[in-house]
């Protein structure tokens, strides 16, 4: 900042933003020991909550950006920090003053589209549901039992379009009562949220929350675990409940009740990735690895750190629109993980993590040793 006023005027916003979160660390280390960043650079989420304390944070840097939100270092902080909110809370003021340092610069490019069309992919409105032409796919009404909600890299992303294609494929041949809303959606706001812009998240809300409200949904089903993060447990904030379901839960229970039948062998070598708002965010860990374990002919491998010390892919926190540098992406070991585990297919449950993962098989030219697959595209193979 420009002058001793404005660095006074960020220790007062550090103290209302962080509240007591910063004062309860008493620097034991063991989120710095956590972190995946320090498996591919150095980085201390310690000194961050450190300087915090005293107001000494420098906004202008790049380190208050690094956080994924992956969960890891407060799942174990014995102080109860709450790293996330705590980083929340300094990006938040990053906001207030307009600081984006270079690499951050994306994150201002994807609001502008959130305002605009909705999404933060620079994709038109009107064109929210095209992934559906062809597929037979209703409009949500009322007397609907679900209301399927694709998610923005559904909707428009080349590759990841697939995955909503074959969740439809899938629920149609269950014979399940469900419709879109298309264009009268909007983006979740959970990754906005998390580079610190309350406001614009709480617009995309309430207007979601408006329309489901007046198209009378009451059940959600979801592909992506951020926006089953936020209708679950943010949402609630705006004082509505919907039950939402992710897409792996419902189809392990369609495939239990026998109205999806998987009737082809697959004899492959196969590895799964817990998403990090699907796993440690939600403990949603057994039902994607029920159907896995169901393939005939498929072995099931586990990589080194899953379950609930699953690595990050390192798209959380609004990092799936910043530009991680070669050399310290999350991803490229995570790759490298499941080819040390004899896996040919990488199987998970996130568009974001879909997303880094396949540009990690590029970087590491990786593309013929193993395919990266939604746990839906697997399926509607063999079913």
């Amino acid at each position: 900042m420009e002058n001793l006023a404005d660095y006074k005027e960020i220790v007062e916003l550090i103290k209302e933003q962080g509240g007591d979160l910063f004062k309860r660390c008493f620097q034991c280390g063991l989120c710095d020991t956590l972190c995946p960043w320090n498996k591919v650079t150095t980085f201390s989420m310690r000194k961050i909550v450190r300087q915090a304390v005293f107001g000494f944070t420098e906004i202008e840097s790049e380190e208050i950006w690094r956080c994924t939100s992956c969960g890891r270092c407060p799942q174990h902080c014995p102080r109860d920090v709450r790293q996330i909110d705590s980083t929340i809370a300094l990006r938040r003021i990053a906001n207030e003053y307009g600081v984006f340092p270079t690499p951050v610069q994306p994150v201002k490019t994807a609001r502008g589209s959130l305002v605009g069309e909705g999404n933060p992919l620079g994709e038109e409105r009107k064109d929210r549901a095209k992934w559906a032409e062809g597929l037979s796919v209703k409009p949500f009404t009322e007397e609907m039992e679900f209301l399927y909600f694709p998610c923005c890299y559904l909707c428009y992303d080349p590759r990841l379009k697939k995955v909503a294609q074959a969740t439809v494929k899938l629920l149609q041949k269950a014979q399940v009562d469900f419709g879109i809303l298309g264009e009268k959606e909007n983006c979740c706001g959970e990754s906005i949220r998390k580079t610190g812009d309350e406001e614009l998240f709480k617009r995309l809300a309430r207007e979601n929350i408006k329309t489901f409200v007046e198209h009378g949904v009451k059940k959600i089903l979801v592909s992506s675990p951020h926006c089953y993060h936020t209708f679950k447990n943010e949402y609630p904030e705006f004082k509505v409940n919907f039950e939402v379901i992710h897409i792996s839960q419902f189809l392990a229970q369609l495939v239990d009740e026998g109205r999806l039948n998987i009737s082809k062998e697959l004899q492959k070598k196969l590895t799964y990735h817990d998403p990090c708002y699907q796993g440690r965010h939600n403990n949603i860990y057994d039902e994607p690895r029920e159907i896995l374990k169901g393939i005939t002919g498929a072995q099931l491998y586990e990589m080194p750190e899953h379950r609930v010390d699953s690595l990050c892919c390192g798209g959380g926190g609004g990092r799936i629109w910043m530009e991680t540098p070669k050399g310290e992406r999350f991803s490229d070991l995570r790759i490298e993980q499941a080819m040390e585990v004899g896996a040919e297919l990488l199987v998970t449950s996130c568009p974001y993590c879909i997303t880094n993962f396949e540009d990690s098989r590029i970087n590491l030219e990786a593309t013929e040793a193993l395919e990266v697959k939604d746990l839906t595209e697997l399926l509607v193979e063999l079913v």
